[in-house]
């Protein structure tokens, strides 16, 4: 049962990143698949950790620089 939960978590991360990938190839949502998939990859390989970490930090970055740029525009 183990071994089927390992196979269908990693089965299932590789979709959720390819899918990620082709999103970035044409117009779609990447980040909505690449996250969860980097998640799921996460659980039985320690090294998508240090992506999704890296990952996650970039996306705060983001979203701070984006809520500094939307409030200076508000108040323009």
């Amino acid at each position: 049962m183990e071994l089927m939960k390992k196979s269908l978590t990693t089965l299932l991360g590789a979709l959720l990143i390819l899918l990620g990938i082709m999103f970035l190839i044409i117009p779609g949502p990447s980040i909505i698949f690449i996250l969860p998939g980097l998640l799921l990859l996460s659980l039985n390989f320690p090294a998508a950790k240090p992506w999704l970490k890296k990952s996650m930090k970039l996306m705060g970055a983001a979203a701070a620089w984006l809520d500094k740029k939307l409030l200076n525009a508000k108040y323009r």
